[in-house]
């Protein structure tokens, strides 16, 4: 019996070695022979309450070796110095319109940035994200060579014992964007933070008003280019690009994570969904281990805690920089997951509605 149990939780483990892929961005020059010049390329970023987080991308920009031909902020109704923040350092600043109906909030920015933009290549930048100096270079030397439209999953950056806690969301996250079986999931997504297209393709998937009451506006976004017929690829950031999510304090990170822990599920091809849950809930077995010691399941149960422990250890090289207890305290990490998913469903099946940065988002609805 204890044989069978740790060649089961063994069996779970190995599940995350599928799921996983190491798709980091390639670092490129632009002395590169294979490189052609490049058009001009606009930086836009939707900002909403984000005074704290800006300096950190807009100082990020100006040390890049691939200098943009503008960069866009648009102020999303912010109710703190977003604006003067993003003006200290010479940038556009655009107002953010009044919300129509049938927009949610940041799909609304997002387009008004785009009205205003000139470039040929377009650069939608979450404010939290932090750029490595050559990290604009490599991503249109990566977009050049796949074609289509890229995004990149950031390395998590945490700092306070809160956004820790962010650890297994965020490996699972990693799993729904690096998964082999993502490759022809029609509906394969983006991730918002950091996405980089042509206006041609951005324009020939009809952009951000095609999603304009999306909740999950980069997973829909993705779908969008698909149909289409335009190519979707996804890379990891580390080393190229991070960012620091969640820095003001837990409820943010319960909001932010929460928003779309169910939703998200649904766009996931069958066999990722099946996989993931299969790893997770190995998982949870595993983590049962420090609490059935004086049982007969103590060696199989520690074999599997083992087994994962070295294992997110591993994945944590790309995922984030989450101290050196966290990939050993996982068990705080998966009770926090669980913890949001239960909060995630709570508002999508009772209240139809999401909290997200003081505003009340309305499951396929638009955002008050």
């Amino acid at each position: 019996m204890n044989l069978l149990i740790a060649a089961l939780l063994a069996g779970a483990c190995a599940t995350g070695l599928i799921l996983f892929r190491r798709s980091t961005i390639p670092f490129r020059r632009r002395s590169d022979p294979r490189l052609k010049e490049e058009p001009k390329l606009s930086v836009i970023i939707p900002a909403r309450n984000e005074e704290r987080n800006l300096p950190h991308l807009l100082a990020s920009l100006r040390e890049q070796t691939a200098q943009p031909y503008e960069i866009i902020v648009v102020d999303d109704h912010s109710e703190d110095r977003t604006r003067a923040a993003a003006e200290l350092y010479g940038v556009t600043v655009v107002e953010g319109a009044p919300l129509p109906p049938g927009w949610t909030g940041k799909n609304w920015a997002v387009w008004n940035g785009y009205k205003q933009a000139s470039g040929d290549l377009i650069a939608f930048l979450d404010a939290d994200v932090r750029l490595a100096p050559a990290a604009l270079e490599s991503l249109l030397a990566a977009r050049e060579q796949e074609g289509g439209v890229i995004s990149v999953v950031p390395f998590h950056v945490t700092e306070r014992p809160h956004e820790k806690l962010a650890l297994i969301p965020n490996l699972l996250g990693l799993f729904a964007f690096t998964s082999p079986f993502e490759r022809t999931n029609p509906r394969k997504g983006l991730y918002g933070s950091c996405i980089l297209t042509t206006r041609a393709d951005y324009e020939r998937a009809q952009g951000h008003e095609a999603i304009r009451s999306e909740l999950l506006d980069d997973l829909n976004l993705g779908a969008k280019y698909r149909e289409a017929g335009i190519p979707v690829t996804n890379f990891i950031g580390r080393g190229m690009v991070s960012f620091r999510m969640y820095p003001s304090g837990i409820r943010s990170e319960i909001e932010g994570f929460g928003k779309g822990a169910v939703l998200s599920t649904g766009r996931l091809n069958v066999r990722t969904t099946l996989l993931v849950a299969v790893w997770l809930i190995g998982l949870i077995v595993s983590e049962a281990a420090p609490f059935l010691l004086w049982t007969s399941l103590w060696l199989p149960l520690v074999i599997g805690f083992a087994l994962y422990t070295a294992q997110i250890y591993y994945f944590v090289r790309y995922t984030g920089r989450f101290g050196r207890w966290m990939p050993l305290l996982h068990v705080l990490s998966t009770a926090f997951f669980l913890f949001v998913m239960l909060y995630s469903a709570f508002q999508v099946v009772f209240l139809r509605r999401v909290a997200w940065k003081g505003r009340r988002i309305e499951v396929g609805g638009r955002g008050k």
